[in-house]
């Protein structure tokens, strides 16, 4: 199978020069700026200073790798030939960039701009980035614009991430609904008018409105100015069962039915506000390249993966299952290429806790390798996917990272040993993806 410098498969097609997306009888691929039928075989937190101890400055990584190595520039070259070796082609989110270009061959690569949770955290008061306010879209504009353009003819970017796993709704952080963290914004903020008024011109009367919400507010003028809103109902983190549940719970109380369809409508429109606004701003900055999405933590509700695949060139997700058919299948609603921006598995034979961090945890790295080779083998069969990307590169710290994560998500000890089998088999299956890739049936439609 003869390959492009990029490594992807050579098939007589030219190249414009960027990574681009193509469907081929069915089956979705990336087209290598020579031409090339790509997959993203990436790995994601490639760094010389991956995972400082707690709150601390002790890098234990790095402090193997100069040992080992002498300096970071040795060592990104070293890291790059290895990755080659294992079939990898694509540098990950978190990584050292210089990787890339690092060693024998060439690495694309896919940075993430941050532009929603960059603009968050101007706003303490926001789980999610208010996108009706003016300053959401002067922002994006400006971060685009100097995280963006300065790649915009670079051959080697692949494609740019908007942000990752924001807030969509419930989830492991909290129970709330998008709608109600904007109801809660500060009476003068954009979004919190906003979500007022579009309950207003839904319900039009305010007492139909709260035999639903049940505020102690008695007009709409006075629930402007209340200080705090409650969800009338706690729903459960969308998922195939719990939406299952949630269906059968609004089939008997009327007012839970129209509560959850008030938070779905709210939630769509925000999205498609959101990737409205950062594809635009990003594309405007850079028109050249892939917008690969915004790294969806969970499979989020229908109406935002919908108006993902509107907005953008590639659908992105993590997604820590033994089997992503399922997942990838709710994502291959949009009829746009997804990529697997996100998964692992974790080896309790490390000599790790594996306390936290996301994922299965399986009892061997014979195992571990295994699991690798079923979830992509799976991935691969699916016509939408056009790409996985495994987290990461190096062991967590024992003591637990800034977050507490003390997980073997690596390829490589935390003292920079390979793991042989699971990296024997990453070899084998990244050689094999574009023939199994090539082999999905594409969906009747």
């Amino acid at each position: 199978m003869q390959r492009t410098k990029w490594g992807g498969v050579v098939d007589g097609v030219s190249g414009s020069g960027f990574f681009r997306v193509a469907e081929h009888n069915g089956v979705f691929w990336l087209i290598d700026p020579d031409g090339g039928r790509f997959l993203s075989k990436g790995v994601n937190t490639i760094r010389f200073d991956q995972d400082h101890v707690g709150q601390t400055d002790r890098v234990p990584y790095a402090k193997a790798c100069m040992a080992k190595y002498g300096s970071p520039h040795i060592w990104r070259a070293a890291a790059a030939d290895r990755l080659a070796r294992w079939n990898f082609n694509t540098v990950g989110c978190w990584s050292d960039e210089l990787v890339a270009g690092a060693g024998s061959r060439l690495l694309a690569s896919t940075p993430t701009t941050e532009l929603g949770a960059s603009f968050r955290l101007h706003r303490r008061d926001q789980i999610f980035p208010d996108v009706y306010d003016p300053e959401f879209s002067a922002h994006i504009r400006v971060s685009a614009e100097q995280r963006c353009k300065h790649r915009r003819n670079d051959p080697g970017l692949l494609g740019t991430f908007i942000d990752n796993e924001l807030y969509w709704s419930p989830d492991w952080r909290g129970t709330d609904e998008l709608l109600t963290l904007f109801l809660n914004l500060p009476s003068h903020r954009p979004g919190r008018i906003a979500a007022i008024a579009g309950l207003h011109e839904h319900y039009r009367e305010f007492s139909q409105f709260n035999s639903v919400w049940r505020t102690q507010a008695r007009s709409w003028d006075e629930l402007g100015r209340i200080e705090h809103i409650a969800a009338p109902f706690v729903r459960l983190r969308p998922g195939v069962l719990n939406d299952a549940l949630e269906t059968k719970a609004n089939l008997t109380d009327r007012a839970r039915e129209a509560f959850s369809a008030d938070c779905d409508a709210f939630v769509a429109v925000v999205a498609d506000k959101y990737f409205e606004l950062c594809v635009s701003a990003i594309k405007a900055a850079d028109p050249n390249h892939l917008v690969l999405g915004s790294r969806f933590g969970y499979q989020p509700l229908s109406g935002v993966i919908a108006a993902a695949g509107r907005h953008l060139d590639v659908v992105s997700f993590n997604c820590y299952d033994f089997d992503p058919g399922p997942v990838i299948d709710a994502y291959a609603a949009t009829g746009k290429p997804c990529l697997i921006s996100e998964f692992s598995f974790r080896g309790d034979d490390a000599g790790l806790a594996n306390s936290r961090g996301g994922g299965p945890r399986v009892p061997t790295q014979t195992e571990r390798a295994r699991a690798f080779e079923g979830y992509v083998a799976a991935a691969l069969s699916k016509p939408n996917v056009v790409g996985y990307h495994w987290f990461e590169h190096a062991d967590q710290p024992a003591e637990g990272r800034f977050d507490g994560e003390d997980s073997n998500f690596g390829l490589v000890t935390i003292d920079d040993q390979v793991y042989d089998e699971l990296t024997q088999m990453m070899t084998k299956v990244n050689a094999a993806a574009e023939r199994i890739h090539a082999a999905a049936v594409p969906a009747a439609v």
